[in-house]
């Protein structure tokens, strides 16, 4: 868990043009997890949506919940290295991923494959307007992260 958390705060480091100052190290954690899960979504989504042929809402919907799942341990574990009660986490993040289901997923997804664009084309457009929701919603208010810690992650990053 640590050695993740020192190799994003290397990564941030090493940003150039000033960005080490403005890029939380928890950006890349979530980056390069959310990417390895997103990758198991589209995965699963080409096997449910075009190999088993199910409708396009059954694929996206089953894909996702299982990418979410392990998205939300990764992140808990790995990322924001969170001890609060996960029972409470876990009940704030079902909301979050409702709401992004809902906004992103069946609004933008499922909207644009209704409109003709290929499955896995329309999953990865929403999949761009979800990494920003995602993150922020799991820095702020599921694992609520105050930006001293990420401060506090830099400098250990240094030493």
């Amino acid at each position: 868990m640590d050695r993740f958390a020192r190799l994003c705060a290397a990564v941030v480091a090493r940003l150039p043009f000033g960005l080490s100052r403005v890029v939380a190290p928890s950006l890349i954690g979530f980056g390069l997890i959310n990417g390895c899960t997103f990758g198991v979504d589209l995965v699963l989504l080409s096997v449910f949506g075009r190999a088993l042929g199910w409708p396009a809402p059954v694929a996206i919907t089953v894909a996702y919940a299982i990418a979410f799942g392990l998205s939300f341990v990764l992140n808990r574990v790995f990322n924001f290295r969170s001890h609060a009660p996960v029972g409470r986490q876990t009940a704030i993040y079902v909301v979050v991923v409702v709401v992004n289901y809902a906004a992103i997923l069946m609004g933008v997804g499922a909207g644009l494959t209704a409109l003709g664009v290929d499955l896995v084309l329309a999953r990865l457009i929403a999949g761009a307007c979800e990494g920003v929701f995602m993150y922020c919603a799991m820095r702020w208010v599921v694992f609520g992260r105050p930006a001293a810690l990420d401060q506090g992650e830099r400098a250990a990053a240094g030493s």
